[in-house]
C-alpha cells in the first residue's frame, strides 16, 4: 500500500516509518528538513509544512491510508495539534472529489484526550493524573490533544485515534493490552516500537474506525 505519513521524523514516526517499510509499503512523508532523517533514502521525501494545505494535499494525494505521529516536542504550548490536524483533514476531505479519495486516516494520540480515560484506574491514582499531571506540566499538551479528537470526531474521515499512556523507549515487547472504553487497570506506559506497531496493522483494519483505542502493557 502507498502510506503517507505526518511527523516521521519523531521518535514515534521514525519506527512508525520502519514499520511501514519493513511490512512492504511505499511511504511518503512530509518533512521540512531531511539531513537528519535516517530513512530519507528509503521513502519519498515531500519538502513542506504540516500547517500548510498545499504540502499536505501534495503528500496525500493517492494514498492508501494516512499516519500522523504530530505532536508537541516539549512540555510548551507549542499548538502543532491545532494547526496540523485542520488541515489534514481539509486535504483529505478536499480528495473526496478526486478519482481516489483518501480516507483513512490514524493518529498518535494520547490517553489525556478523554477524561473517561482513566476509568478503570485506582481511584487515588485518578486523582492524581487529573488533579495534578493534567493540569500542570502537561496542561498543554493535553490541551493539544483534547483538540485533535474534537477535529477528527467532528470529520467525514476513517480515522482512529490511538491513546497511549506514558512512552518509552524501550524495545518492543509485541505484548500489550488493548481496550476501546479507557485505559486498562494498572495501565501507565508502553514503548514507542509497540504503539508504532499497531498504529501500522490499523491501515486495513475496520475494527476502530471514527473510535479512540487505548495501548498499554
Amino acid at each position: 500500500m502507498d502510506i503517507a505519513i505526518f511527523g516521521a521524523s519523531g521518535a514515534t514516526g521514525t519506527l512508525l516509518t520502519q514499520r511501514c517499510l519493513a511490512a512492504g509499503h511505499s511511504v511518503r512523508a512530509l518533512l521540512r528538513t531531511t539531513e537528519k532523517f535516517p530513512l530519507r533514502d528509503q521513502i519519498r521525501v515531500i519538502h513542506g509544512s504540516p500547517f500548510n494545505l498545499a504540502s499536505v494535499s501534495q503528500t496525500i494525494e493517492d494514498a492508501d491510508a494516512v499516519l500522523s505521529a504530530l505532536g508537541a516536542r516539549s512540555l510548551k504550548k507549542e499548538d502543532v495539534l491545532e494547526r496540523a490536524v485542520p488541515q489534514l483533514i481539509a486535504a483529505m476531505e478536499n480528495s473526496f472529489f478526486q478519482p481516489k479519495p483518501v480516507r483513512r486516516i490514524i493518529v498518535l494520540g494520547s490517553a489525556g484526550a478523554l477524561p473517561s480515560a482513566l476509568d478503570k484506574q485506582p481511584a487515588w491514582r485518578r486523582w492524581i493524573v487529573q488533579n495534578i499531571v493534567y493540569k500542570t506540566f502537561l496542561k498543554c499538551p493535553v490541551a493539544s490533544q483534547i483538540s485533535q479528537w474534537n477535529d477528527l470526531s467532528h470529520s467525514k474521515l476513517d480515522w482512529t485515534m490511538v491513546m497511549p499512556p506514558m512512552l518509552t523507549n524501550g524495545a518492543a515487547r509485541g505484548v500489550y493490552r488493548v481496550d476501546g472504553d479507557a485505559l486498562p487497570p494498572n495501565g501507565s506506559r508502553i514503548s514507542r516500537g509497540d504503539v508504532a506497531d499497531f498504529m501500522m496493522q490499523q491501515i486495513d483494519n475496520p475494527r476502530w474506525i471514527r473510535k479512540g483505542v487505548y495501548l498499554s502493557w
